[in-house]
């Protein structure tokens, strides 16, 4: 069994509210719900929130609710935690979590995205932008060389994760967090590339700004 898990706080620090943001008039919480339907490869979808507000939206878009405990609804709460709390009430096969902040991923990647991991033998996938450009970190060359210069196009590619849409296997996940350990990348973790825009990611107002520039040119299937 495949269940998607949109997870939606009420609080957030840096844009109020974020899940419930416009975007070309319609809240990044239901174009989650409504992407995860359109995609067809899951046998259940689920908003994970501690606000009732939430469940509402979930029951007006047809998907089911899960209300977390208020003691992880807090920004001391770690999504290894909330995650962990989920799989245990709904016990599957896989948890695909699918970020609200992340709108510009169209259904038919996520969909590409659950049969690929369903392929392989992965217990983490993780979605990512491949940066082909020089890229370092503290100051340390990280796929270039100072010593010479290199076409861009020559370079490996940086995978960085977006978080746009996350898959685990969810016994693994389980049984690393009850051992103590990072359940988040815990076994076999593989990647899956997407587009840059639709690894674009809402944190901030001129996120959302950028997303609602970008929309128009994303496909809708």
């Amino acid at each position: 069994m495949n269940i998607a898990m949109i997870p939606a706080r009420m609080g957030s620090q840096r844009l109020k509210q974020k899940n419930l943001a416009l975007l070309d008039g319609v809240p990044l919480i239901a174009r989650a719900i409504r992407k995860c339907k359109d995609a067809g490869c899951f046998d259940e979808i689920w908003v994970n929130s501690e606000h009732p507000d939430f469940g509402e939206i979930a029951q007006q878009e047809g998907v089911q609710f899960h209300r977390r405990p208020d003691e992880l609804a807090n920004n001391t709460a770690t999504s290894e935690q909330f995650v962990h709390e989920f799989m245990k009430k709904h016990p599957c096969e896989r948890v695909f979590q699918v970020h609200s902040i992340a709108p510009l991923l169209p259904a038919y990647r996520v969909r590409k995205f659950v049969e690929a991991m369903a392929a392989s033998e992965v217990d983490v996938m993780l979605s990512c932008v491949l940066e082909q450009i020089e890229c370092a970190c503290n100051d340390v060359p990280i796929n270039f060389s100072f010593e010479a210069k290199t076409n861009s196009q020559e370079l490996k590619p940086i995978q960085r994760i977006t978080w746009s849409i996350t898959g685990w296997r969810a016994a693994t996940y389980v049984e690393a967090f009850e051992a103590g350990k990072t359940a988040t990348y815990a076994g076999k973790v593989g990647f899956f590339a997407v587009d840059r825009s639709e690894g674009h990611v809402i944190k901030t107002q001129e996120d959302l700004d950028i997303a609602e520039a970008l929309l128009p040119l994303i496909p809708a299937c």
